[in-house]
């Protein structure tokens, strides 16, 4: 495809994504169109058919309408059209963490790659799993529904020095406190 047709592509796309989605879109199931060829790698960059998409605004409005099923396959969703779209971890980065007031009631908040801000709470909790080859660990932060930010590393260390003991049940754990919730970060035998 030559980029002038990638271009185009992407311009359909982003006109659909664009589109208004009060009542007077038509109510109805969007037009399935397959996969779109929009890849996001594992440092929550996006692709289109192989190059990068370096507009910022253009995947933030693409991140808008970015969904996931109950299968766990992503879908970009416009109100006329819907397109598969492939994530190889997370489709967010949480690249930035600010901290507003101390103890249990503070509030950390990530900002993501694509301009979201989130703060951790219930509702927007804390997951982290070990990575099966290095054994080190993998943190995310629940954006919204079903889509989640992977922590980047200088901010997974920066949530670690705000870390503090607790007993959890029988165990003393080690991790934050944001908005009168408790995230363990892991155990302390854990080597944290």
């Amino acid at each position: 495809m030559n980029e002038s047709a990638r271009e185009r592509d992407l311009a359909r796309i982003e006109s659909a994504a664009a589109a208004p989605r009060e009542s007077d879109v038509p109510q109805g199931t969007p037009r399935d169109c397959g996969h779109f060829d929009i890849h996001i790698d594992r440092d929550g960059s996006w692709f289109y058919r192989g190059t990068p998409i370096n507009r910022a605004s253009l995947t933030k409005l693409f991140s808008t309408v970015l969904e996931r099923d109950e299968a766990g396959v992503f879908w970009l969703v416009t109100p006329v059209e819907r397109g598969r779209v492939t994530v190889d971890d997370a489709p967010f980065m949480a690249i930035e963490l600010d901290r507003v007031g101390e103890g249990h009631d503070q509030e950390l908040i990530f900002h993501t790659n694509v301009g979201d801000s989130v703060t951790l709470d219930a509702a927007h909790p804390l997951r982290i799993e070990t990575d099966p080859t290095t054994q080190t660990p993998r943190p995310y932060v629940l954006v919204r529904k079903k889509l989640e930010a992977r922590l980047a590393r200088p901010v997974f260390y920066a949530l670690v020095e705000m870390g503090t003991e607790e007993r959890v049940g029988a165990e003393t754990q080690f991790g934050v406190w944001s908005k009168g919730t408790f995230f363990p970060l892991g155990l302390l035998t854990d080597g944290l």
